[in-house]
């Protein structure tokens, strides 16, 4: 394969590649599936043809990361790759072995490791279970992407199969390594600064599976889904927007709350995930790669505060450090001094989604339905998403 370019990683593309390399004997947690029901007389070799042109168009999806013997890893962009693809006919099964094939099918996918050293770092499936009904699996490692970058792809997707992989009509690609540069221009030492203050006077970390049992085996996780109502969300809504807030701030506020009172501490940290998309970076809004990092989210928890006090304190000190959230969790941690801080993550998902574009035919398909399955290594994880 001939390189077309070497670059550094991003922060969070640092802790994936570790977890990647200490976990290489246990579940891969960070292959990230997306399952794409399509509807319609479906043509193979043009999908095909559509997904190569997907990898053509972004280099960022051409990356391979390479760590031995180097100072500081790097990521490396070959100029031409193939996906594997794989296809299975579930049509002739009733609906009961339909659905038990499709679930075995995606477990079995998800528990495929993939090396990072060897471009790439996605592969596809296409599971027949009708006619006129297919699924598109696509298992990428999220070291290359985050959840923006998704209706990004999906949308792109879409339009080269629509135009057999011509991707004229698209607009340019701007490059994930212009945010990279963007990256290396920052002010290290400021950001450093901001972190030592924010973390000044912490006294312990705030974990919850502390006392778990070492050298027990990695698990995959498990999943607990809980829907809020519609009127419920509307109310939080709004009262969010009443006071100048964002649902955001409530579910960290909360979950600042519950810590607090299943630790009996009233100064608490715990992980976030920020989009990490300066709007400093022109087309910084279309790009495909991983813009996300995680966090630490400190909150004091003083008995007698009150809670719009709470979450107005929570959402300015935030806003404060939005200049600042391009430090890697690694080095943030070590100016604390306390190891790892916390072993809990809140994310909240919140980027944009163009559904009805997305539900449009495109070359006689129609994408009826979007699902997804990831995970992160942390014992305890709360996502929301509203909507």
């Amino acid at each position: 394969m001939r390189i077309e370019d070497v670059l550094p990683l991003s922060p969070l593309q640092e802790g994936l590649l570790f977890h990647a390399l200490y976990a290489a004997q246990g579940p891969d947690v960070y292959a990230v599936q997306l399952d794409l029901g399509l509807q319609g007389p479906l043509d193979q070799e043009t999908l095909k043809t559509a997904v190569q042109a997907l990898l053509t168009r972004h280099a960022s999806l051409r990356a391979g990361f390479q760590h031995e013997n180097l100072s500081r890893p790097v990521q490396i962009i070959v100029s031409s790759v193939t996906p594997p693809w794989r296809s299975f006919d579930l049509s002739l099964l009733d609906d009961a072995g339909r659905a038990a094939g499709l679930a075995e099918t995606m477990v079995q996918d998800r528990a495929e490791h993939f090396d990072l050293a060897s471009p790439p770092l996605l592969r596809c499936m296409l599971i027949r279970l009708a006619a006129d009904e297919h699924r598109l699996v696509l298992t990428s490692h999220h070291i290359l992407t985050d959840g923006w970058s998704t209706p990004v792809l999906i949308r792109e997707l879409l339009a080269l199969y629509a135009h057999n992989g011509d991707a004229t009509a698209l607009p340019p690609v701007t490059p994930y390594r212009n945010y990279l540069a963007w990256l290396a221009a920052q002010d290290r030492a400021a950001a450093t600064a901001a972190w030592r203050q924010t973390l000044a006077g912490l006294e312990e970390p705030t974990r919850l599976a502390a006392n778990a049992p070492s050298g027990r085996a990695p698990l995959v996780p498990e999943r607990i889904t809980l829907a809020l109502s519609e009127t419920l969300t509307g109310v939080l809504t709004q009262q969010a927007r009443s006071q100048g807030l964002t649902l955001n701030t409530y579910i960290q506020a909360v979950w600042a709350i519950l810590l607090g009172r299943l630790t009996g501490r009233d100064d608490v940290v715990f992980g976030i995930t920020v989009a990490g998309r300066p709007p400093e970076v022109p087309g910084i809004e279309s790009m495909v790669g991983l813009f996300i990092n995680t966090l630490p989210l400190r909150i004091k928890l003083p008995p007698s505060q009150k809670l719009r006090d709470l979450l107005m304190q929570l959402q300015e000190s935030q806003s404060r450090l939005i200049a600042y959230q391009h430090l890697g969790l690694a080095e943030i941690q070590a100016l604390a001094g306390l190891g790892e801080l916390f072993d809990t993550l809140v994310v909240f998902e919140n980027y944009p989604v163009d559904r009805a574009s997305l539900a449009a035919e495109a070359g006689g398909l129609r994408l009826t339905d979007i699902a997804g399955h990831d995970a992160t290594h942390y014992p305890l994880s709360l996502t929301a998403a509203a909507g």
